[in-house]
């Protein structure tokens, strides 16, 4: 699977947020999004996932994803900032809107939502549950349609380690599967996830080849 985004640009009213974005990445990568906050990383996942209208191609093996909908929703799954869940029900009844019930029952025994640790908080109202608690279930409900590209906005800000490591254990095995994942992030601890990292800055998009310190970094970013 090889994949090329190519001239990405998104204004609102008279402020161009996106100008020219391109980059491309192939089966079993992770790239790094970085960039200030309001720099355009969530506009960006936006316009990819069909969120917002935008220019530009995105062209998944010779098939352009913002032009073909229907193949882009059976290959992409987008895990936004804030968890879309409903509050008012338990995680369990979440998932029940995303699998089968056989397959939900396989993937909470030994499968994505296992590997996640849904199963520990399954019964709770997602009104009680921990940040934590919500993005994972996020990231479950996301890849019930097994995507192969997966965008993911800042999947661990503000996470303790334990839920850190559950969701980077993920997205390893998820890119070691032929899976490619797109991280926004602010968090120094997902670059080392990233085979490639990119920033974002006054709207273009530039590939970052530095030291991945922290330090070095943040040289770029302001």
């Amino acid at each position: 699977m090889n994949i090329e985004i190519k001239g990405i640009g998104k204004s609102f009213g008279k402020k161009t947020v996106l100008e020219n974005v391109s980059f491309s990445c192939k089966s079993g990568e992770c790239i790094g999004i970085l960039g200030e906050n309001g720099s355009g990383k969530s506009t960006l996942f936006g316009v990819l996932t069909g969120l917002h209208s935008g220019t530009g191609s995105f062209v998944c093996d010779g098939v352009d994803l913002i032009k073909d909908s229907k193949t882009r929703s059976k290959l992409v799954g987008f895990v936004p900032q804030s968890p879309p869940l409903l509050n008012e029900l338990n995680g369990l009844d979440n998932l029940r809107l995303w699998y089968g019930s056989k397959e939900l029952k396989d993937e909470l025994k030994d499968g994505v939502l296992n590997m996640l640790g849904i199963g520990d908080f399954v019964k709770t109202t997602v009104s009680k549950m921990s940040g934590g608690m919500k993005k994972r279930l996020s990231i479950g409900c996301s890849v019930a349609h097994k995507p192969k590209i997966l965008f993911l906005d800042e999947p661990t800000a503000a996470l303790d380690l334990i839920c850190k490591e559950n969701i980077a254990g993920y997205l390893r095995s998820f890119a070691e599967g032929g899976g490619v994942a797109v991280i926004a992030t602010h968090d120094a601890a997902e670059l080392s996830l990233c085979d490639k990292l990119y920033i974002l800055k006054g709207g273009r998009l530039t590939e970052y080849t530095g030291s991945r310190e922290t330090a070095e970094i943040i040289k770029f970013l302001v």
